[in-house]
């Protein structure tokens, strides 16, 4: 398995929902847990056994079938609304991943996500739908929204486990709505749902979420 450089997080290493889901992918395993254990290398081939991946001696990541309830949606809002809340995007003015692939603010070719804060905890955001969007791309859709309902100016978080439920694939060219909820947290853990809606309102995946603070 080799995640390609466009497909960032942090500098240097690769986005935490699409390298969670295309380890998920590349095993078939669906729906999956996956844990994050170092940040993904980009382009380095990493090994695979049967539910995990690795770099050399250094494990990256597992997957297993979750065996988990699977999460209530997070209670959408209408489209309008959802752009609306991207004015209020806290990476529009101290994004700790500004080149980030699913929500970087210095990207022109990702897939550009502005979760932004509405009622109850919740993030909300439109998503239009790149024309090659894929089951692992539906995994990074399903991250940052709900990292931007936990992330505290100047504490950042990283991806740290991911739970999805992906029922379907959205329509290449259509506008979705991506929502994210925080739970609550302990310690440097922090746990949020999140969900993607197609344009007529029906949740297409949904996803659990662990981060985790990155120390000061």
């Amino acid at each position: 398995m080799r995640i390609a450089a466009r497909y960032n997080g942090p500098p240097g290493s690769g986005n935490g929902g699409y390298s969670a889901g295309l380890l998920a992918v590349t095993l078939g395993l669906a729906p999956a847990e996956v844990t994050l254990r170092r940040p993904p290398p980009l382009e380095t081939d990493l090994t695979l056994t049967a539910g995990s991946c690795s770099a050399g001696a250094e494990l990256i990541a597992e997957a297993v079938l979750t065996q988990d309830q699977r999460p209530d949606v997070v209670r959408p809002v209408p489209p309008d609304e959802a752009a609306e809340a991207t004015k209020r995007y806290a990476g529009l003015s101290g994004h700790p991943f500004p080149t980030c692939y699913v929500c970087g603010v210095d990207r022109t070719d990702g897939l550009g996500l502005r979760p932004g804060p509405v009622s109850g905890g919740r993030t909300a955001t439109p998503w239009l739908v790149p024309p090659d969007v894929d089951e692992v791309t539906m995994w990074a859709a399903l991250d940052c929204p709900g990292g931007w309902s936990v992330i505290a100016e100047g504490r950042p978080y990283v991806l740290g486990r991911l739970s999805a439920w992906i029922d379907a694939v959205a329509e290449p060219g259509s506008t979705c709505v991506v929502m994210g909820q925080y739970l609550g947290g302990e310690g440097r853990k922090a746990y949020a749902l999140s969900t993607v809606y197609n344009e007529a309102g029906a949740p297409l995946a949904v996803a659990r979420a662990t981060w985790i603070a990155l120390s000061p």
